[in-house]
């Protein structure tokens, strides 16, 4: 399987870092911009490019027809793009996190969100924590968690350092409190998962053409 990467930051560059010479395609970013011919080399392209350049990339990589795993957040995909990549016969798979441990808490906060029917007047608080480089905030992953939740939830968020990714669920009663927290301790947590989605694509021919998030096709997988 050869691997395209767009985007050669510090999650793009760890998955580089998890392939082989022989599994790379190519590494492309503002210096060394993707081309159709150039995607066409590869099986998969895995994107780990800013919100703000999903727009210009995504022609380009519709265009290569190519399987593609997409990491870029604060970007609002069109409605369309499920349709559009049917007409184009290929499979992507988006995700605001592609930690695999986070389909494990979405199952947590499905049970938590119940949390409403059994407990005495409950809150709920989802705190975010990224390095300061990180554009969109709330993260990505923060409002997917709410959207996981399924209950109205207060959201705030911190940027320092170079911290790759807490996030914390607090789930507060009168008479007691739950918290449930995932921590990333390294980025190449994001490139692995990435690399799985990619393998799953290659490997799945007979999946449908369409959009899939990545949380859907684990939970699928854990058969839960």
């Amino acid at each position: 399987m050869k691997i395209a990467v767009i985007g050669a930051g510090k999650t793009g560059g760890e998955v580089v870092k998890l392939l082989s010479s022989e599994q790379v395609a190519g590494v492309y970013d503002d210096f060394n911009l993707p081309t159709v011919e150039k995607l066409k080399q590869a099986d998969v392209v895995i994107i780990f490019a800013p919100g703000s350049a999903v727009a210009e990339l995504m022609p380009v990589v519709l265009e290569a027809k190519i399987l593609a795993v997409w990491g870029s957040t604060g970007f609002v995909w069109p409605d369309n793009l499920n349709e559009q990549l049917k007409k184009q016969s290929v499979k992507w798979i988006v995700a605001s996190n592609f930690s695999l441990g986070m389909n494990l808490i979405q199952q947590c906060l499905k049970v938590l969100s119940k949390g409403s029917k059994l407990m005495d007047s409950p809150s709920y608080h989802i705190h975010e924590v990224h390095h300061i480089h990180k554009k969109d905030k709330p993260s990505g992953t923060a409002l997917t968690w709410k959207k996981w939740l399924g209950v109205d939830c207060d959201i705030t968020a911190e940027r320092e350092g170079d911290i790759n990714g807490i996030h914390e669920l607090t789930l507060k009663s009168n008479f007691e409190s739950i918290t449930l927290k995932h921590e990333a301790h390294s980025r190449a947590l994001f490139a692995q998962g990435a690399l799985w989605a990619a393998k799953y694509l290659f490997t799945h021919s007979k999946l449908e053409d369409g959009l899939y998030q990545f949380a859907d096709i684990v939970e699928e997988e854990l058969g839960l």
